[in-house]
C-alpha cells in the first residue's frame, strides 16, 4: 500500500489508537479517528486526519464514521477495530452487570458492528482490508480476574476467522479483493494495560509487565509498517508479541532489566 492509504482507526484518540493514528500519518497516510467522548487534539494536519465523535457500540455511528471518512477521502482502504474498553479485575460473579454489558458492548459489539460497516463498505469498492484487535484471550489463555475481557477478545478471533471464511466462500462467486485479519500487538503501556488493579496486586504484577510490556510508540510504528507492507492473507494474523519473543524476553530477564511501567498505579 502507498503513503496515500486511507485508513480508520476506532477509539484513536488515546493509547493505541492514537499510536497507531500517528504511525500511519508519519508514513504518508490519511487518517480518520473516532472516540465516544471527543476528538478535541488531533495528531496531524488537517487535510489527512479527521476526528469523528462516535460510539462504536451503536452501528449507525460507526456508519456516520464510514461515510465521513469516504466523503472526505474518496475512499476507505484499511479499517482498524481497535475501539477496547476492560472489566474490573475480579472474579465474574463479582462483578456488576453493567461492568460485563459495558466491555461486550465495546470489545465483542463494537467490533462486529465496525467490520459489518467496514466489509460492506469494502465490497462496493472491491477492496479494502479489515483488521480486528486481539488481546488477552484471543489465543485461549485464561488468568483470575480477567474472564468477562478474556472472553470478549476469545470471540474477537472467532468472529474474524468466521467474517474471512465468509468473504472466501463470497469470492467463489463474486471476485472481490477483501480481507478480514487480524492484528495482535501484546501487552502496551496504556490505561487499559494497569485498569483494575489494586496498588497490592500491582505490585505483585509489576515484574512481570516490565519484561512483557512495552511502550506503545516502540510497537505501533511496527504495526503500521505490516498492515502496510499487506502481505498477510484473508484471515491471518500479525503479532508483535510472540511466544517466543516471550520466552526470549523471560530467559534474558536477569541480564536485560526492563523498566517500562511507573512504581505505582497511575494517578496514586
Amino acid at each position: 500500500m502507498s503513503g496515500g492509504t486511507v485508513v480508520v482507526v476506532t477509539g484513536g484518540t488515546r493509547g493505541i489508537g492514537l499510536g497507531l493514528a500517528r504511525a500511519f500519518l508519519a508514513r504518508g497516510c490519511r487518517v480518520a479517528l473516532c472516540g465516544r467522548g471527543g476528538v478535541k487534539a488531533l495528531p496531524g494536519p488537517a487535510d489527512r486526519l479527521l476526528g469523528q465523535v462516535a460510539d462504536v457500540t451503536d452501528r449507525a455511528q460507526v456508519q456516520v464514521l464510514w461515510d465521513a471518512a469516504y466523503e472526505r477521502f474518496g475512499r476507505v482502504d484499511v479499517w482498524i477495530n481497535n475501539a477496547g474498553a476492560a472489566a474490573p479485575r475480579r472474579p465474574l460473579w463479582e462483578l456488576s452487570a453493567a461492568d460485563v454489558e459495558a466491555v461486550a458492548a465495546t470489545n465483542l459489539l463494537g467490533t462486529a458492528h465496525g467490520s459489518a460497516v467496514a466489509v460492506t463498505g469494502f465490497l462496493g469498492q472491491g477492496r479494502g482490508r479489515l483488521w480486528n484487535m486481539e488481546g488477552f484471550g484471543s489465543d485461549g489463555r485464561t488468568l483470575p480476574g480477567l474472564g468477562a475481557y478474556g472472553a470478549t477478545k476469545s470471540a474477537v478471533t472467532y468472529l474474524t476467522r468466521a467474517v474471512a471464511a465468509d468473504l472466501d466462500e463470497r469470492a467463489r462467486a463474486h471476485p472481490h479483493d477483501v480481507r478480514a485479519l487480524r492484528l495482535s500487538p501484546g501487552m502496551l503501556v496504556t490505561d487499559l494495560l494497569v485498569h483494575g488493579y489494586t496498588p497490592e496486586q500491582y505490585a505483585k504484577a509489576r515484574t512481570v509487565l516490565n519484561i512483557l510490556a512495552d511502550r506503545v510508540e516502540t510497537v505501533t510504528p511496527w504495526l503500521a509498517d505490516r498492515v502496510l507492507a499487506d502481505r498477510t492473507r484473508n484471515g491471518g494474523r500479525v503479532a508483535w508479541l510472540t511466544r517466543r519473543r516471550a520466552a526470549a524476553r523471560f530467559a534474558t530477564a536477569a541480564l536485560r532489566r526492563r523498566d517500562v511501567l511507573p512504581e505505582t498505579l497511575p494517578g496514586r
